[in-house]
C-alpha cells in the first residue's frame, strides 16, 4: 500500500495530525497505522486507579475541539470519551489501521519514498510513503523502568508496574507500598486510599507538589456568558500565559519559587507535618516537572491517615514488605513501582537511509521536531514543562505547511541541512529527570542557535513554527529522480 503522509500512532499526537492534513493537505493521501487496537496512546494504555492528566485539559485539549467537561484536570476515563468524540466528529476512525506496528523503515533514495516493513497479527507486510510522521509518543509501551531491587523475588505479595496494570487486582483493605514520587505516585496514592487498609508512598527523595481546583472557575464563569468556543479559546490562552509566566519565574527566581511552592504545602498540611522532609526537593523549581494533584486530594489523604509519605532508600525486599536503609521495614500486600518510562526516539523504529542506519544523537534536531540529513520525516516531541498538544498542535501545523511548499515547488523532497557550526553539547532537553537522563545517549543533539534549539517555549515557537516563512537558509527543497 503506498500513501502520500503516513503517521504513526493514534493518540493524541496522531489524531491532531490526521485532523490537520484533512484541514491543510486535501489532496493528500494518508493513513494512520496504530500498532495497538485502540485509539489514545497514553490514555488507553494507562488503567491504574486515577488515571488522570497532569497538565489542565484547555491546553491539553486540541485547539480545534473544545473540552467542554466540568474538570480541568480530568481523568482517563474523560480524557479517552473526548479522543472518541474527536476522531468520530472528523471522520478520523476511517483512516486507522489498527494493530499495525512499523518495525522499520528505509528511505530509497533514487525513488524518494520510504518503505516500511509493518508487523500486523503476526504477518509483515510493506507499506511506502513519500512522508513519514512520527507520532508515537515518547516513551517505550513495552519496556518501563523497572529497577531491579535486593530481593524482590523474596516477597510473598503482589509486584506491579503501573505501565502494566492489572485491573482484576483487588486491592481491598490491603497494605500497600508505592515505590516513587512523581506523577504517577501521587496519583496512585490518593485514588488507592479510598479503598486499601493504608498506603505508604516511599520516595528517595521529594518532588514540588502543586495542588490545583479540579475545576477551573474562570472558565466556568467564562461558558456562563460565552460561547463554548470563545469560552476555550480564552481559558485556554490564560493558562498558557499563565504556566510560561511561572516558568519563567521559577527559572528565573528559583529560591523565591521554591519557598512558596513549599509555603503552600504548609498551608495544606499544617506546620507540624515535616514538610522539609517529605516536601522539599534538592533541586530547583522546573528542573523537573511538577506534580499536580487536584483539589489536594494527595494532602488530604495524608491528612486523614489513609496514607503516608515516607523518604528512605530501600535496603531490600523481605518476605512481607520492604527493608530501608533506617532499619525501617513496611510491610505490604501489594508493592507498586511506580519508577518511571523509559525514553524512546523516532518511537522505536529502525530508521535507515538506503539501508544505512540512523543515529539520532549524531544528528541535529530541525525546530525539535525533524532531524539534520533525514528527508521527508518529522516527529512530533511534546512540551516538558507544559502540555504536550500544545507542542503537537504546532508541529502537525508545520508539517503541513511543509507538505503545501513541497506542492508549490512542485517537489518530491525537503530536508534539514545540518550547520556544523551550529553543534553545541546543550542536553536535547533542559531537564533532570530520571527519565531525561537515561536517555541522553539516544535523543538527538541540541543546537546553539535557531533552528537547531528546541526551546520548550510555546510563545516563541508559534513564531518560528506558525509565523515565520517556511523556507530558511538550512531547509532543501529538491527532487531526487
Amino acid at each position: 500500500m503506498h500513501k502520500d503522509v503516513i503517521v504513526v500512532g493514534a493518540g493524541i499526537s496522531g489524531i491532531g495530525a490526521a485532523y490537520n492534513l484533512q484541514k491543510s493537505c486535501k489532496s493528500r493521501s494518508f493513513s494512520i497505522l496504530e500498532g495497538r487496537d485502540n485509539i489514545g496512546g497514553t490514555w488507553d494504555l494507562f488503567k491504574y486507579p486515577g488515571i488522570r492528566s497532569d497538565s489542565d485539559m484547555h491546553t491539553l485539549g486540541f485547539r480545534f475541539k473544545p473540552w467542554i467537561n466540568k474538570k480541568t484536570i480530568a481523568d482517563g476515563t474523560s480524557i479517552m470519551n473526548y479522543l472518541n468524540e474527536t476522531v468520530d466528529e472528523f471522520n478520523i476512525r476511517e483512516k486507522i489501521l489498527f494493530n499495525h506496528k512499523i518495525i522499520a523503515a528505509n528511505w530509497i533514495s533514487d525513488k524518494s519514498y520510504w518503505e516500511l516493513d509493518v508487523l500486523s497479527n503476526n504477518q509483515e507486510l510493506k507499506f511506502t510513503c513519500n512522508f513519514l510522521f512520527m507520532c508515537g509518543g515518547y516513551y517505550s509501551y513495552d519496556k518501563p523502568f523497572q529497577p531491579n531491587f535486593p530481593n524482590q523475588e523474596d516477597f510473598n505479595g503482589t509486584v506491579i508496574h503501573p505501565q502494566f496494570w492489572d485491573e482484576s487486582l483487588n486491592y481491598d483493605n490491603k497494605n500497600i507500598i508505592v515505590i516513587g514520587s512523581g506523577a504517577t505516585a501521587v496519583t496512585l496514592v490518593p485514588a488507592l486510599a479510598k479503598r486499601a487498609k493504608h498506603v505508604h508512598m516511599l520516595q528517595r527523595s521529594p518532588s514540588y507538589i502543586l495542588s490545583r481546583p479540579e475545576e477551573d472557575v474562570i472558565n466556568t464563569r467564562l461558558k456562563k456568558v460565552l460561547p463554548a468556543k470563545l469560552a476555550y479559546f480564552l481559558t485556554r490562552w490564560k493558562n498558557i500565559l499563565l504556566t510560561s509566566f511561572f516558568f519563567f519565574m521559577s527559572r528565573k527566581y528559583p529560591e523565591r519559587t521554591k519557598t512558596r511552592v513549599i509555603e503552600m504545602v504548609k498551608e495544606e498540611l499544617g506546620e507540624e507535618y515535616d514538610v522539609e522532609k517529605h516536601f522539599t526537593p534538592s533541586y530547583k523549581p522546573w528542573d523537573q516537572r511538577m506534580c499536580l494533584v487536584p483539589d489536594g486530594d494527595l494532602f488530604n489523604a495524608l491528612k486523614d491517615k489513609s496514607a503516608t509519605v515516607v523518604t528512605d532508600h530501600i535496603e531490600k525486599f523481605t518476605n512481607e514488605g520492604i527493608l530501608l536503609k533506617s532499619g525501617t521495614e513496611l510491610k505490604a500486600d501489594i508493592i507498586i513501582s511506580a519508577t518511571g518510562i523509559e525514553l524512546n526516539v523516532l518511537n522505536d523504529i529502525k530508521v535507515c537511509i538506503d539501508g544505512r542506519d540512523i543515529e539520532p544523537h549524531n544528528r541535529l534536531s530541525y525546530k525539535g521536531m525533524m532531524l539534520g540529513g533525514v528527508p521527508n520525516l518529522a516527529f512530533s516531541f511534546g512540551y516538558v514543562n507544559a502540555s504536550w498538544t500544545l507542542r503537537a498542535d504546532l508541529t502537525c501545523e508545520y508539517v503541513c505547511r511543509l507538505l503545501n511548499q513541497m506542492d508549490k515547488q512542485k517537489v518530491t523532497t525537503c530536508m534539514p541541512q545540518e550547520d556544523p557550526t551550529a553543534v553545541s553539547d546543550d542536553e536535547y532537553i533542559d531537564f533532570t529527570s530520571g527519565y531525561v537522563q537515561r536517555a541522553l545517549d539516544r535523543l538527538p543533539k541540541q543546537g546553539n542557535k535557531s533552528p537547531w534549539r528546541n526551546y520548550q517555549n510555546y510563545l516563541i515557537d508559534i513564531f518560528y513554527v506558525r509565523i515565520f516563512s517556511i523556507k530558511d537558509s538550512t531547509i532543501r527543497f529538491y527532487n531526487s529522480k
